[in-house]
């Protein structure tokens, strides 16, 4: 039907009479409305709050890019390099955005640019060196400021680094050349010297002075004395192939509280640490928490000075140990030992003297035995005599343990945690005597301990088990099997097999 032109040919649409509110024009609006004066002063503000914000002065490259700032483009792109908005962002705000992202992605953000790699570098707390001239060149501290925890021991082992031999040890791992000698895989040359391994840690210590933890080889008392000078928050050192009188330079790390001494390691390296670098460690280091020594020599009196001067010690592990005779009977002086902890010893006591002559630690709680020889009757008595009163008890792996040996473990009366684990001559017979003895205990694991069967269980042990707060029995594959296969039908006579027909 025709329609006059007075009248409106589509009545829905009706003019407001209201005016309409202004709405504030956002960042696309601008955009995409090529508004060029807008952009530009928006870009300006937010280049000069960061040039407020940052710690770095902007080059003459950014003052001219604010300068002649455009948008000539007929078809700009959100990817076109005139609006690299992370670049207009404050070192401070930046670092900030870094920080949230997981550890394992700071080594990529490095290689975005020079200074997301610097950002990136600051964000690094700990790290391994491989390369000691990036050390020596003062590069390590400049890109890595932030440092807390840094391990030395690769980079002072001279190899080449496209080398494809590795030796692997589970306290280091170093690249190898494929000669052997009578004194090693490594010559003694092959280290390097104490006087260049002062000098990297002069040179580490004045850019990198909060560090918390350090892996050291090779080093002597006078880049000790430096590390414990410049560095005050020092808590953690790791020491390898040392001697008796460079530990005269941990009288400067007042604060240290974790310390491990690596005397030797076999086919490796091989230093002496006696009786009189354990009497200057414990005249140095008082307020030591935990001490681990491994592959050093000693005796009696290095033990009791230990005992005698570092009165806050709560732990102490042995491993592959070459103490004298007698040493056990020292341990009644670390008044406030918690744990102890003996790994890869051949011999625990060669001549532990008198019952009434070992004295007791009283405050002992733990005492753990993994990978050692407990052929010994005597040595292995006189260490149950001494933590007579642990509360937990583990052995891992080690050998001679077998019934006549583990009854020695019976004067534990207050024990209520046990541990087994690989110790395959160990019976039920055995198990059942002395765990009977223990009338506090409340947890027993039991795994790869092939002598102890299932169906020599008694019934005074399965009550015992049965009012056990935890149980963890594992003692062989069988065992492991026909419990989870229970109801099956499998591995019982006559039953299903899994055999393919």
């Amino acid at each position: 039907m025709p329609t006059s032109p007075e009248q409106n040919p589509n009545p829905n649409k009706v003019k407001s009479s209201a005016p309409a509110r202004k709405r504030r024009l956002s960042l696309s609006d601008i955009w995409y409305n090529k508004d060029t004066q807008a952009l530009k002063q928006l870009v300006l503000q937010m280049r000069a709050q960061s040039a407020s914000n940052s710690t770095t002065p902007p080059s003459e490259s950014e003052l001219s890019d604010i300068q002649t700032l455009t948008l000539d483009d007929q078809e700009p792109t959100r990817f076109s390099s005139a609006l690299d908005f992370i670049s207009v962002l404050s070192d401070k705000l930046l670092l900030n955005v870094l920080s949230k992202v997981p550890e394992k992605q700071h080594f990529s953000n490095s290689l975005v640019c020079k200074r997301w790699c610097k950002l990136s570098g600051k964000l690094i707390r700990s790290i391994k060196l491989l390369d000691w001239e990036f050390l020596e060149s003062g590069r390590l501290s400049y890109r890595f400021p932030g440092l807390i925890d840094i391990d030395l021991v690769r980079a002072c082992v001279k190899s080449r680094r496209n080398s494809g031999i590795v030796m692997s040890h589970r306290l280091v791992s170093v690249h190898l050349d494929s000669g052997f000698n009578d004194g090693g895989f490594v010559r003694k040359e092959g280290f390097l010297g104490k006087e260049v391994v002062d000098g990297g840690v002069k040179i580490l210590v004045e850019g990198c002075a909060n560090l918390r933890r350090i892996v050291l080889m090779n080093a002597s008392e006078e880049g000790l004395s430096c590390l414990g000078e410049k560095c005050e928050t020092l808590q953690e050192m790791e020491l390898h192939f040392c001697d008796d009188f460079a530990l005269k330079g941990l009288f400067g790390c007042r604060n240290l509280q974790i310390l491990k001494l690596v005397s030797c390691i076999d086919g490796l390296y091989n230093s002496m640490v006696s009786d009189i670098g354990l009497t200057i460690l414990a005249q140095g280091c008082k307020r030591l928490l935990k001490l681990e020594l491994v592959g050093c020599e000693g005796s009696y009196d290095g033990i009791k000075a230990i005992g005698q001067c570092c009165q806050m010690l709560e732990e102490l592990i042995l491993c592959d140990h070459r103490m004298d005779g007698g040493w056990l009977s020292a341990l009644s002086y670390c008044s406030n030992l918690k744990t102890l902890k003996l790994q890869c010893c051949k011999v625990l006591d060669s001549s532990p003297g008198l019952d009434e002559h070992l004295g007791s630690c009283s405050t002992l709680e733990e005492l753990h035995l993994h990978q050692c020889q407990l052929r010994d009757k005597e040595g292995v008595r006189a260490l149950f005599l001494v933590c007579g009163t642990v509360r937990e008890l583990v052995f891992g792996d080690c050998w001679g343990l077998d019934n006549t040996i583990f009854s020695a473990a019976s004067v534990c009366r207050s024990l209520r945690i046990l541990s087994l684990e690989g110790c395959s001559l160990l019976t039920t017979e055995g198990l059942d005597l002395v765990v009977q003895s223990w009338k506090e205990l409340e947890r027993l694991k039991v795994v790869s301990c092939n002598n102890i069967k299932d169906s020599e269980i008694t019934p005074e042990l399965a009550t015992l088990f049965s009012v056990l707060k935890e149980l963890k029995w594992r003692p062989d594959s069988r065992s492991f099997l026909s419990s989870g296969l229970e109801g099956t039908g499998i591995g019982q006579k006559g039953g299903r097999s899994l055999r393919r027909k």
